[in-house]
Formats: C-alpha cells, sequence, structure tokens
C-alpha cells in the first residue's frame, strides 16, 4: 500500500478534480464525490501483478515487461471492489 498522503496517481487528474469539487460545490443538495481512481491507486495489489500461474518459465524479457504476461488478481482476490463497496455502505447507513 502506498502511505504517502502527497501521492498522486497518474490515472487520475488533478485538474478535473478541482473543477468537479467546484462544481458539487454549487449544489442545494449535498453531494459527496469519491475518487475511486485515486483510492485504486493506493493500492498496486489491486492492479496487474506476477502471481498468475505461469505454463511456461519466463525468459528474462518477459520478466523485464509484466504487462506480457501478468495477471489482475484483485477480481479474484478481495481488495479494491470491496474497499468501494465498504465505503458506500458506510456512507448510505451511517451518515
Amino acid at each position: 500500500m502506498i502511505e504517502d498522503p502527497n501521492y498522486w496517481g497518474s490515472d487520475s487528474r488533478k485538474s478535473i478534480m478541482q473543477v468537479i469539487k467546484q462544481e458539487f460545490g454549487k449544489s442545494k443538495v449535498p453531494i459527496t464525490f469519491l475518487n475511486i481512481t485515486q483510492l485504486s491507486s493506493y493500492r498496486k495489489d489491486a492492479h496487474t501483478a506476477i502471481y498468475k500461474k505461469q505454463w511456461n518459465k519466463l525468459t528474462q524479457e518477459q520478466l523485464a515487461n509484466p504487462f506480457s504476461y501478468a495477471d489482475c488478481v484483485h477480481w479474484c482476490l478481495p481488495g479494491l471492489q470491496d474497499t468501494w463497496n465498504e465505503l458506500l455502505f458506510t456512507k448510505l447507513f451511517y451518515p
């Protein structure tokens, strides 16, 4: 897990998030916005990983580029989506 409070993932643009915050702030109805893209960036275990069973031994070239062979473990193991569900549940039932 990334613990640096100043970390900002490459998939979520701060400028867009600032516009969303400004626009939601104009609403007369309270809106809670959760940037799950940024949340996801804090969880390296929720992204492409090397934990997939390999049927053939990997070459040094493959090992140097995990994107060519890696498996996404977040669909098989509890993790990121469970975090989103817990946050939504908490917001709905414990405002």
